[in-house]
C-alpha cells in the first residue's frame, strides 16, 4: 500500500503521455500544490519540451525510471498502449507506488493490468477522467482542464481502500467529482454518450470530404456543422485505439443509432411529416432537459 497521506502531498508523481490530458494533470497538480516534482514520458521530444517549457513538467524520464523513483504514476497514453507499458513497469514497480490511468475505456485496461501485473495488480487504480478536447498535445493543456468535471474511478477488489481513497483524493485535487462505478458500466455508458458520438463526427466529416464536390460543400459549411463536427479534429491514434478496445459496447450502441437513422430514412421517404416531428420533438425535449439537469 502507498505511503503517502492523501491530504498532503503526492510525491514524485510521473505522467506517462504529456499530452491534453497528461500535460493539463500537470499544471493542475502543480497549481494545486500537493506534488513534490511532476516527471514527464513521451515519445516526442518537442512535445516533452513544450511541456516543461510551460511548467507542466520538472523533468523527463524512461518508464523504468519511472517506476523505479515514483510515488504515483499516471498513464495518459491511448489504451492500447497500456499493456506495453505495464509490462516495462512491472519488474522496477516499487511497492509504495500507485498506479492510475486516464484511459477512456476500462474493461480491456484492466485486462492487460491484470495480466502483466498480476499480484502488483493492487497497486493500480482504473480511472477515466470526463474532461478533454479537440485539440491534442500539450500545447492545447489547461491547469484548470478537470475543474468541476467529473472523473470515474472503477476499482479493482485487489485495491484496498486505503489506495481507493488515495486515488480519489489524487483527482479531487485538481477539481475533479469523482465517481465510483463498475467498469463494465462504465464501458457501456460511455459507448453512448462519448465513443459513438465521436464515430458519427468523424463518419460525417468523412462523407462530405469523400463527395465529389466537397470543397463546395465545405465551403459553405455553418455553426451546426462545426459544431458537430468539432470532436473529429480529436487524437486519430487514441479513438482508433477506444473503438477497439471497447468494440462489442460501441457495436451494440452504434446497431441502435442505425435502427434510428433507417427509421428517419423511412420517414423522409415516405414524406411522413408527423413522424418525423414526433421523433424531433422526443429529441428536442430531451437535450432541453439535458441543458436544464
Amino acid at each position: 500500500m502507498a505511503i503517502i497521506n492523501p491530504s498532503s502531498n503526492y510525491g514524485t508523481v510521473t505522467i506517462v503521455g504529456v499530452g491534453l490530458i497528461g500535460a493539463s494533470l500537470g499544471l493542475a497538480l502543480k497549481k494545486a500544490g500537493v506534488v513534490t516534482q511532476v516527471l514527464g514520458v513521451g515519445r516526442s521530444k518537442t512535445n516533452l519540451d513544450q511541456a516543461q517549457k510551460m511548467g507542466a513538467i520538472d523533468g523527463v524520464v524512461d518508464l523504468v525510471g519511472a517506476a523505479k523513483q515514483s510515488d504515483v504514476i499516471v498513464l495518459c497514453i491511448p489504451v492500447a498502449q497500456m499493456r506495453s507499458a505495464f509490462e516495462v513497469i512491472e519488474p522496477h514497480l516499487e511497492p509504495r507506488t500507485m498506479i492510475t490511468d486516464a484511459g477512456s475505456t476500462k474493461g480491456d485496461v484492466i485486462l492487460a493490468a491484470k495480466e502483466v501485473l498480476g499480484k502488483k495488480v493492487c497497486q493500480f487504480v482504473p480511472v477515466h477522467p470526463i474532461a478533454g478536447g479537440a485539440q491534442h498535445g500539450a500545447s492545447a493543456a489547461k491547469a484548470d482542464l478537470f475543474q468541476g468535471k467529473h472523473t470515474i474511478i472503477c476499482p479493482l477488489q485487489e485495491n484496498s481502500p486505503q489506495d481507493t481513497a488515495l486515488i480519489t483524493g489524487f483527482w479531487e485535487a485538481v477539481g475533479s467529482t469523482v465517481k465510483k462505478i463498475g467498469s463494465v458500466q462504465h464501458d457501456a455508458i460511455y459507448a453512448a454518450v462519448s465513443h459513438l458520438p465521436h464515430l458519427l463526427s468523424y463518419a460525417l466529416m468523412a462523407s462530405v470530404v469523400n463527395s465529389e464536390d466537397a470543397d463546395q460543400k465545405l465551403g459553405h459549411v455553418g455553426a451546426g456543422f462545426k459544431d458537430f463536427t468539432r470532436i473529429a479534429a480529436s487524437s486519430p491514434e487514441m479513438w482508433r485505439d477506444i473503438c477497439l478496445g471497447n468494440r462489442t459496447a460501441i457495436l451494440k450502441e452504434l446497431d441502435q443509432y442505425l435502427l434510428i437513422v433507417n427509421h428517419m430514412r423511412k420517414l423522409v421517404a415516405e414524406g411522413d411529416g408527423t413522424g418525423l416531428e414526433k421523433l424531433f420533438n422526443q429529441a428536442s425535449r430531451a437535450r432541453q432537459d439535458l441543458d436544464e439537469a
